[in-house]
């Protein structure tokens, strides 16, 4: 049974993305042929995060696809494209789901980016702007706009994250060629593809004495995180609270994960581990139906 609902979701996910366009996935996010349920998001308080992030990725010397439009943005002329990079964070803030947004300076207001997300049904209810050394950040605090509660149903976290990178498509068509999803949406692809099993990085480590800290790492497309979870939670395991990266051509996540309400032992790390490497490195429906 499983295994079963594993291979649909896999393979609603695979037809969306090579079906044409982007809103075709985040229509299927919610159709209700995806899985049912919070899968164990928010089952326990929220424990403070850890203040680390995932390690940037350096910029890429590619040619730049010409822009029609800009959403308020920077439209510079240099052939140095950035690394976009979206974070969705439901671990940081108790109240909201934090969602960061980084392209180099390129990036304006937003303004669209946040009306999408109040089609989605949520309600950005604070927002701030930073500048670093990797460019200029946009971070949103969002809530669900009927309850007012942080997001914690991965298939709203996965459109969530959809919608910002269609977005991004759409007003800096030259990200296309550093995301993973310009292969089939934008107008310029990536020169290469990743390899899933270069890319591919699963730890899982103690996190005091009743969670446990899960870290993968591999190629991105739509909907992994909603596969990732329903892989977890398949086994038993549940997750109580995470963050996503999207990073250019990769994927990051970090789970706070238990098991009966205590930290996974070696031997249950050892099935969540294998699990996860079997499902991100198998090939696709099409291909394996050869």
């Amino acid at each position: 049974m499983a295994a079963s609902m594993a291979s649909s979701v896999h393979l609603a996910v695979h037809c969306g993305y090579y079906g044409g366009k982007l809103k075709a996935v985040e229509r299927t996010l919610f159709s209700g042929d995806f899985l049912k349920g919070s899968f164990g998001f928010g089952a326990k308080p929220i424990c403070s995060a850890h203040s680390r992030r995932f390690p940037s990725s350096a910029t890429t010397i590619m040619p730049r696809a010409s822009a029609t439009a800009v959403e308020d943005g920077s439209n510079s002329d240099t052939d140095t494209i950035p690394i976009p990079k979206v974070i969705i964070d439901s671990d940081s803030d108790p109240d909201a789901t934090v969602v960061e947004i980084t392209f180099g300076d390129r990036l304006g207001a937003l303004l669209d980016t946040m009306n999408a997300l109040k089609n989605l049904g949520l309600n950005v209810v604070k927002a701030n702007v930073y500048l670093d050394s990797s460019g200029k950040h946009n971070k949103f605090a969002i809530t669900k706009a009927d309850t007012g509660r942080k997001v914690e149903d991965p298939e709203l976290l996965e459109a969530i994250r959809l919608t910002i990178i269609n977005n991004m498509l759409e007003y800096h068509p030259e990200s296309s060629s550093q995301l993973a999803m310009g292969a089939a949406f934008g107008v310029l692809p990536p020169p290469q593809q990743v390899d899933v099993d270069i890319a591919t990085r699963i730890t899982v480590s103690d996190d005091g004495p009743d969670r446990s800290l899960l870290y993968v790492e591999s190629a991105d497309r739509p909907g992994l995180l909603v596969d990732l979870v329903k892989i977890i939670t398949d086994i038993n395991i549940a997750v109580e609270s995470g963050e996503f990266d999207t990073e250019g051509l990769l994927a990051k996540a970090k789970f706070h994960v238990s098991y009966k309400g205590k930290a996974i032992i070696k031997p249950l790390q050892l099935v969540l581990s294998n699990s996860l490497r079997y499902f991100l490195r198998r090939p696709t429906t099409e291909e394996s139906s050869f």
